[in-house]
């Protein structure tokens, strides 16, 4: 492809995913993570408990013009995302010319992870971007220790520093590529090196004086509580998901440039050979042997993407050797990759699309339910007095309503999740971590519990502690979306009342999910702490099929919750007549019917009905 048409076809691509960002950032839903960040942005610092105070002050900026909307959260990341790119054309060209340089933009655009960088306001953006300016500062300090680069560097490290704890291990990878290349071992007696080391080692004072602050809370997250460090099968996974990530063409196309850096590590020359592999090395086998020790329940696949933005700033001398066909093949499947998580991404914009995926395990639930629970929380206000406290029961919850209300004051209860992620000493700090009823004085409370944030085996746990902080728990008001994957509990409390109606608990022991529905009907078993039920209702698609009350003993049940004293008669068998049973599949759930009055929709399960004479 003549050089003209390759600059050309990499800026239109370029500008048409940019474009499809910005349009998609309109529609995707706050992630639970950047409804956080939004809540920090209404608190401006150095520093919080989780992050250096950059992403707060981008989001702010953004929100400050446009508003609490999700575009204008987004649009700062936008830009800085789609900068990337551009950042490796730059690097690239400067070490292997003008046509290699547009052949690495184009694997940089196309890399599913870095093409869509920026759709979500989250500290990986600017900390990649940081990443790469201080790549592009040292190979320019390489070649002459001028001011200007050194300029660049302190830039680029402050930005870092500013942007996340995990960009320590950026700067611990440029150490050692600094020090395995001669040239770099050079620098050393620079001034200007120096003088970039210390401003950026300066950027990063807010986060330890915060830290001092608060008896190392943050460090202690990142570094030791969030990780297990003890060995886990699970890093042999680690080479395929980068596969899958990358696209698997890319992967071994950078694996190749990794190689190649290895095979010329003794080349003197334009590229910084050394110390391209000294830092790719860490940034990518060195996240792979991490991988074994390190955090397994949050998300982080994306940790090693500065390294493979580095990797492909010289991954062109590896695709020239490649026969033509096979070069088309690699940027057309990295496209297809690219696209098909855009699609992706579409498809959990939209509320059927999250539908569509509850009964799977890619079921997005960062981003699902929070624009339906809003509009709850926000009708029952209008009905309720004024003055009435909004409590949430974690801080995903209370960041994304929040975000939904453009309010500052949701109070968030003590929850395993707030610990979990780091939250709770910063909740603590801003005055909203709320220890319940002895906070709220005489004032009306709607409280707003996610129900699926705790496993079933701790609900009843979880509903016992809401009534010792609440003081009372009134029936709640129940919000299944899709299907109930995501489940929702609103409680109205009003000063001076007493007494708590824990909410129901229900399993469906047989059809289990995804098998099929005929003629034994459903079983299993359904209770309500201290009032019981008095009806189930079993639903297919949301229709009433059959009803019977819980009538089977099942002492089982009631040892497993610890509910002595209780009926046992807890467990139901319900035949549901055959001209009900429409083949197809289905989603087949329960409503519960108290003694008290109350009705709550208990989550459905997939199911399927066979067509009459099928085997």
């Amino acid at each position: 492809m003549a050089l003209s048409s390759l600059r050309v076809k990499f800026i239109a691509a370029w500008a048409l995913l940019l474009l499809a960002k910005a349009w998609l950032a309109v529609s995707l839903p706050p992630f639970g993570d950047e409804a956080f960040y939004a809540l920090e942005s209404r608190h401006l610092a150095w520093a919080y408990s989780d992050l250096p105070g950059l992403t707060a002050w981008l989001i702010r900026l953004g929100t400050e013009v446009g508003g609490m909307q999700p575009l204008a959260m987004r649009v700062p990341f936008l830009l800085i995302g789609a900068a990337l790119p551009w950042q490796v054309v730059v690097i690239s060209r400067r070490w292997f010319g003008e046509a290699a340089g547009w052949q690495a933009g184009w694997i940089a655009l196309l890399m599913p992870l870095a093409g869509m960088m920026g759709l979500l306001a989250l500290p990986d953006v600017p900390m990649l971007f940081a990443t790469l300016v201080c790549v592009d500062a040292f190979a320019r300090m390489l070649v002459r220790a001028s001011w200007g680069a050194a300029a660049w560097l302190a830039f680029g490290l402050a930005v870092g520093a500013l942007s996340h704890y995990r960009f320590a291990l950026v700067v611990a990878a440029g150490g050692v590529g600094l020090l395995l290349d001669p040239r770099g071992r050079a620098l050393l007696r620079e001034p200007a090196l120096w003088v970039a080391l210390a401003f950026g080692a300066l950027a990063w004072w807010p986060l330890l004086a915060w830290n001092l602050a608060h008896s190392g809370a943050g460090l202690g997250f990142q570094f030791v509580e969030r990780h297990p460090w003890q060995l886990h099968g699970l890093g042999v996974w680690w080479p395929l998901v980068q596969a899958v990530l990358l696209t698997p063409m890319l992967f071994f196309l950078l694996l190749g440039a990794l190689g190649l850096a290895w095979q010329r590590r003794q080349a003197v020359g334009a590229v910084p050979w050394r110390f391209v592999l000294g830092v790719a090395t860490v940034a990518v086998p060195g996240y792979f042997l991490m991988a074994f020790f390190a955090d397994i329940q949050r998300v982080s696949f994306h940790w090693p993407l500065p390294g493979w933005l580095l990797l492909a700033c010289v991954a062109p001398p590896v695709l020239a050797q490649w026969p033509p066909r096979a070069r088309w093949c690699l940027f057309a499947t990295a496209g297809l990759g690219l696209a098909a998580l855009f699609s992706s991404m579409v498809a959990v914009s939209r509320p059927e699309g999250r539908a569509a995926l509850a009964a799977g395990p890619a079921y997005p639930d960062n981003f699902a339910g929070w624009s339906e629970v809003s509009r709850e929380v926000a009708d029952a206000l209008a009905g309720m007095p004024a003055g009435t406290r909004l409590v949430a029961d974690n801080f995903m919850v209370g960041a994304e309503l929040a975000f939904a209300l453009d309010r500052d004051d949701v109070l968030v209860l003590e929850h395993p999740l707030n610990v979990k992620h780091g939250r709770a000493v910063q909740l603590a700090q801003w005055g909203l971590l709320s220890a319940g009823r002895a906070d709220w004085g005489n004032d009306p409370v709607l409280l707003v519990v996610e129900d699926t944030a705790r496993p079933l085996k701790q609900r009843l746990e979880g509903y016992r502690s809401l009534c010792a902080r609440a003081g009372s728990l009134p029936p709640a008001q129940v919000l299944n979306v899709d299907h109930g994957r995501k489940r929702f509990l609103l409680f109205r409390g009003v000063p001076g009342a007493t007494g708590c109606v824990l909410p129901s608990l229900a399993w469906i022991d047989s059809p289990a999910p995804g098998a099929g529905l005929g003629a034994s009907g459903v079983r299993g078993w359904a209770l309500r702490p201290g009032a019981g039920l008095a009806r189930i209702d079993v639903t297919l698609a949301g229709r009433v099929v059959a009803s019977a009350a819980p009538s089977q003993s099942r002492p089982d049940v009631l040892a497993y919750w610890a509910l002595a004293g209780e009926d046992d008669r807890v467990g139901f068998e319900v035949a549901i007549p055959a001209d009900r049973l429409a083949p197809g599949e289905h989603w087949l759930g329960l409503v519960l019917h108290g003694r008290d009055g109350s009705v709550e929709t208990w989550p459905a399960q997939r199911v399927r009905v066979e067509a009459q004479g099928s085997r």
